[in-house]
């Protein structure tokens, strides 16, 4: 039996997925079309790729309020603990306390287009989130803090000259508020990622952006913990509305 090679299994995935977003890019005229497809992309890799605990849709993310996101291209979403998931006319809606990242998907990034993405991400960082008290065998544990919602762009191409270069920080710099982007794959250059320490963008240039992208993705889900204990009575209370 011929030997395995790590190396060969890793670049075959970025290959796999940048040949798919190049081929959406090239085939597909219409816009509406096109932009579908790319999510298609981007969320069977999350939906393969990510631990089970995890799930990748496209949805608007809703609170205990009742107000409503923005429509996100792909929210990462937690499906072990989530007591509910609405389906409505081919739409999907996610409570907002199960949310753990959410992003823009287009086909290339440039100044207008990492705006509407900090804009997308802020429509959901705004929603309010529930966390009860977790009870236990010797009594009850206080509410889990709210973990931060991550936020990012994916795309294929970029429109600057040099694709992650000072512009495309400036562009990322311009809202490190509710609409700042944490992480995001550029798949024919390279990813991005914000440094909590330094307060900073590493934009990285490299072979193989996808898998990179990938990779640290889950390392950063790892580290946010898991979602609160969501009050569903607060959202029971709209059934007598």
């Amino acid at each position: 039996m011929a030997d395995w090679s790590l190396q060969v299994l890793l670049s075959s995935l970025h290959d796999d997925i940048q040949r798919r977003l190049a081929t959406v890019r090239s085939a597909f005229g219409h816009p509406g079309t096109m932009g579908d497809a790319s999510e298609g992309v981007w969320l069977e890799l999350l939906n393969t790729y990510l631990p089970k605990r995890y799930q990748a849709a496209t949805a608007h993310v809703v609170d205990s309020l009742g107000k409503f996101s923005q429509q996100i291209d792909v929210v990462v979403f937690d499906r072990q603990y989530s007591p509910f998931i609405f389906n409505f006319q081919g739409q999907t809606i996610i409570p907002a306390e199960s949310v753990y990242a959410v992003f823009e998907a287009k086909q290339t990034a440039n100044a207008g287009l990492v705006t509407y993405a900090q804009e997308k991400v802020a429509s959901v960082r705004a929603l309010h989130r529930t966390s009860l008290p977790i009870p236990h065998a010797g009594g009850t544990y206080p509410p889990k803090a709210l973990i931060p919602i991550m936020g990012g762009l994916l795309t294929v191409e970029s429109d600057w000259s040099p694709p992650l270069g000072p512009s495309f920080q400036k562009a990322l710099e311009a809202n490190l508020g509710d609409g700042r982007l944490d992480i995001g794959c550029v798949a024919t250059h390279g990813h991005f990622v914000f440094d909590e320490k330094s307060g900073r963008y590493q934009l990285l240039a490299e072979g193989k952006p996808a898998t990179a992208f990938l990779f640290k993705l889950i390392e950063k889900l790892q580290f946010s913990g898991t979602v609160p204990m969501i009050d569903v009575d607060a959202y029971a209370k709209w059934l007598v509305k």
